[in-house]
């Protein structure tokens, strides 16, 4: 599926993924791609006993004080046209460009919060292994803008939980954008990957997203 899409991937889609620019001098906090893809550990995934109660979300999020769950935080973040939040969070108004297929949205409640490694391929990739507080961090992580991002119902649904050997965002333009958000959650998390998902990563990290870099960022503790 991977090289399907590659086919319709030119210079300019690159140009405008925010990621993929090559950098000179690349900072401590930063890798590319390529090594960055080589650094996962991989391995077979297990997905017994999976169940999304097991990642308590959404939760209050950053500010308590503010009305607003994780999922409203994420959405007043990634406004493009900041909405009003009235009482309880109910938004009005504000615009959205959803990243998996870059439709521009003005109702949020067309909108979803989706998390870029699913909690199903978190838990299959190590997750099954925490206790439930750190899952409940890892579903509501607003420490890392890569983590959660608001997209259209239609795209999550479309998505439906897959890893990149079995989906990649519509919008080519995002490629290399989600190919460095996937490996840099993952690395961020210490989860593994099996070997499908990095074959099928491959041909982006040694191709045209080589130069597209993953920020380093720790997880909380």
């Amino acid at each position: 599926m991977i090289k399907n899409l590659m086919r319709g991937l030119t210079p300019l889609a690159l140009i405008l993924s925010p990621l993929a620019v090559p950098s000179p001098a690349l900072s401590a906090g930063v890798v590319l791609l390529p090594d960055a893809l080589g650094e996962l550990e991989v391995t077979t995934e297990d997905a017994a006993g999976f169940r999304a109660s097991a990642f308590r979300h959404w939760n209050r999020g950053l500010d308590p004080a503010d009305g607003c769950d994780t999922r409203g935080e994420v959405l007043l973040e990634e406004a493009v046209d900041a909405p009003k939040a009235g009482a309880g969070c109910t938004l009005t108004g504000g615009r959205w460009t959803s990243y998996y297929d870059g439709q521009s949205v003005t109702d949020p409640a067309a909108l979803r919060v989706d998390h870029i490694v699913p909690l199903g391929e978190a838990w299959e990739s190590g997750a099954s292994g925490w206790s439930a507080a750190r899952r409940e961090k890892y579903a509501n992580d607003q420490g890392a803008a890569a983590t959660l991002v608001a997209v259209t119902a239609r795209s999550q649904k479309d998505k439906a939980g897959r890893d990149p050997a079995e989906w990649i965002p519509s919008a080519s333009s995002q490629y290399c954008r989600y190919a460095a958000e996937w490996v840099g959650t993952k690395l961020r998390w210490g989860l593994s990957a099996d070997k499908d998902e990095v074959e099928a990563l491959k041909p982006l990290a040694d191709g045209p997203c080589e130069d597209t870099v993953v920020v380093r960022s720790p997880a909380p503790r």
